[in-house]
């Protein structure tokens, strides 16, 4: 009885298989003159699928993907001369290189710093050099990486994937959400094409390449683990982090490297990790693909990033909030106050609202707002939904600048001294007699701009010369400034400091 069973179990399951064939290519015997009907095969490769929402057929194949990409994706070095010294100035300042790996558990991860020759306490300078990644956006030379990367960097070099090195050039730079955009002399070059981050789905596979460690072109893969993540890493007052979180392995030296998908297409420029120890932990954080080709592309048509605001002071929604406010959802942006001049007052917005959308986008959290608003310019108009003690109203914005302004400023428009990011107080004659000097001008306060980004000057600083042309006034500073292109030799003095010092920083064309 056994050996009958085993024989008839396989010729049940084979005919069962025969039975499936025949009925998959149209037989039956009603008509079996009827042509046999082609059918669409799916070529696998050795690679498996995976189905997305609309039915798209992606393969989990990353050796196709790699190839593609590789090319797009450079190595970057760069070059940061210090003055060492004992004296406190210098040892309190930010050190650009260094600071990326302290005791914060979110952290930067360019390649580790390199200082090398003199130690602190001498007054002979030293070179500090950090690492990182960029991609080549387009075939002329545009290149993609993170400020934090090139920060105050006196020299930049890039290397191709194929070992090419090329000194680099600073076309802007963006401390808000990061972003920096540099230029190499080529016109043959591979660009890697953006692709549309907020179709991007929490699940989908994507590829981190990059430069960890100084490994050139290392390819990991991993999935999107979440979106619109703030971990409050970037350092400036109107910082928008809404980052892609992934699990795909990045280290020191992937930052301003690529986040692709199956398509390869760019969806995000890799930027910070988190991490206990400063190497890979699980989690890696990217700016979406859709943020930096708004800053780069205001980058390159203005010359600096067109910003757009609500002009409102928001909180996230917590237990907390809803139980003091006595709020009827936990999702949202909170408006806690409005600014003067502010756009979303003008509109009808109220302290006390609920933000849930902007035009078609749900808001979930601050992230989603700011991500939302910050990818839009001045003059731009939103619909913005909110829910108003459980009412739901939709108002139309018309986004508006910090000052309040509904308009796009083009490089001719804007003031030389807004170009530097710095509050500027002309030295009276009394100060300067006491320093020595013919006169000068002070900075008394130090905003986003070319100074602040392109050198290590703090408030304090007092401008005596631009291009050893004399400078006793706002006025001399402002002319001197608008003769000159490119780079440019600023030289001052610090009231409590002995002797000139010199920086260099270089005007947008």
């Amino acid at each position: 009885m056994k050996k009958l069973i085993k024989s008839v179990i396989p010729s049940i399951i084979g005919s069962a298989l025969t039975i499936a064939v025949f009925l998959l290519i149209g037989f039956n015997r009603e008509d079996s003159n009827r042509p046999i009907q082609k059918q669409e095969q799916l070529q696998v490769h050795n690679a498996l699928y995976t189905v997305k929402e609309n039915g798209e057929f992606v393969p989990l194949d990353f050796t196709g993907v790699s190839k593609g990409v590789m090319n797009s994706v450079v190595h970057i070095r760069s070059t940061h001369k210090v003055q060492a010294t004992s004296n406190s100035f210098y040892n309190n300042q930010r050190n650009p290189f260094g600071d990326m790996f302290g005791d914060d558990f979110f952290r930067f991860f360019q390649g580790t710093p390199d200082p090398r020759g003199k130690q602190q306490g001498q007054s002979e300078p030293f070179v500090q050099m950090g690492s990182g990644s960029g991609v080549i956006i387009s075939s002329d030379g545009y290149i993609v990486t993170n400020n934090h990367v090139i920060d105050k960097a006196d020299e930049i070099e890039v290397t191709l994937h194929n070992n090419e090195t090329y000194k680099a050039k600073v076309i802007g730079t963006d401390p808000s959400t990061d972003i920096a955009l540099l230029q190499i002399r080529e016109d043959k070059l591979q660009g890697l094409s953006f692709g549309n981050s907020d179709l991007s789905e929490v699940g989908e596979w994507v590829m981190a390449i990059g430069n960890p460690f100084n490994l050139r072109s290392t390819v990991t893969a991993g999935i999107i683990s979440a979106k619109g993540r703030n971990i409050n890493i970037i350092d400036d007052q109107s910082a928008i982090e809404a980052f892609i979180q992934t699990d795909a392995a990045i280290n020191p030296g992937n930052s301003g490297g690529a986040l692709v998908n199956l398509k390869g297409e760019l969806i995000g420029i890799n930027t910070a990790i988190a991490s206990p120890t400063g190497a890979y932990a699980g989690y890696g954080f990217a700016i979406p693909a859709n943020i930096v080709d708004k800053v780069v592309g205001d980058l390159l048509k203005y010359g600096m990033v067109q910003r757009a605001y609500l002009g409102i002071m928001i909180r996230n929604i917590d237990g907390n909030l809803i139980k003091d406010e006595k709020l009827e959802r936990s999702e949202g942006t909170y408006v806690d106050s409005l600014m003067e001049n502010s756009a979303a007052a003008e509109a009808g917005i109220l302290a006390g609202d609920v933000i849930t959308g902007i035009n078609d986008t749900p808001v979930l959290t601050s992230s989603d707002l700011l991500e939302q608003v910050g990818r839009r310019r001045p003059g731009d108009e939103v619909e913005v939904r909110v829910d108003r003690s459980g009412k739901e109203m939709t108002f139309q914005v018309k986004l508006a600048d910090q000052n309040g302004e509904r308009k796009l400023l083009a490089k001719k428009q804007m003031d030389i001294i807004d170009v530097l990011g710095v509050k500027l107080e002309e030295l009276d004659r009394d100060t300067a007699g006491k320093l020595g000097i013919e006169g000068g001008v002070r900075v008394t306060e130090m905003g986003n701009g070319l100074l602040k980004n392109q050198t290590s000057i703090s408030e304090g600083f007092i401008i005596t010369g631009i291009n050893h042309d004399r400078v006793t006034s706002v006025n001399d500073l402002r002319k001197f400034l608008k003769q000159e292109k490119g780079g440019v030799l600023i030289q001052g003095i610090y009231e409590n400091y002995p002797g000139e010092l010199y920086f260099a920083f270089g005007l947008p064309e």
